[in-house]
């Protein structure tokens, strides 16, 4: 069994509400093992035999049907995302800033996203690998921050999701945790 972690798209805002019993009873029923959630906002660690793909195809064929939604995710290994955490240079816990990473499931979205950012002045960002970039926002001001503005546009939408760096450590622990 593969141990990953599943990161929702727009659940739990903008209308889209899920309780966290029902989407682990709803993963649960497709097979997957070890299915836990993790913060109410669209953050899952499971277990399953699948390659990163098919647990992704699987999963959002899932939510659509018992949800009603369009649903995305990006689906990363344990591995890949304490390897992630890793690679990150910015501080998970600082009182002036606020560390994210932007996940990708398209890599053009992702370098497309990357240049944009990296056209900013004064925004501070840095690849992680094909599937992810770090950056960083000022402490209250993370909605507001030009990168956020630029990353949250409905050509991002289907192929990215961004967590906070405290958030990726503890979906990794726990996605590490089912090894």
């Amino acid at each position: 069994m593969n141990s990953y972690a599943v990161f929702l798209r727009g659940i739990n805002v903008g209308g889209i509400s899920i309780k966290m019993a029902d989407l682990k009873n709803a993963l649960a029923s497709q097979g997957f093992g070890e299915v836990k959630t993790l913060l109410a906002s669209g953050n899952v660690v499971l277990a399953s035999d699948e390659d990163s793909a098919a647990v992704k195809r699987k999963i959002e064929k899932c939510l659509r049907g018992a949800f009603g939604y369009d649903a995305w995710v990006v689906v990363l290994t344990a591995q890949r995302v304490s390897e992630l955490v890793a690679a990150c240079p910015y501080p998970a816990d600082d009182k002036a800033t606020h560390a994210y990473i932007t996940l990708a499931s398209d890599t053009a979205r992702l370098d497309e996203l990357d240049a944009a950012g990296a056209a900013l002045e004064g925004t501070e960002q840095k690849r992680l690998g094909p599937e992810a970039l770090a950056w960083l926002a000022p402490a209250g001001g993370t909605l507001d921050s030009p990168f956020s503005k630029i990353s949250s546009k409905a050509k991002f939408k289907a192929t990215t999701t961004t967590r906070n760096l405290r958030t990726l450590i503890k979906v990794g622990d726990a996605a590490t945790g089912l090894e």
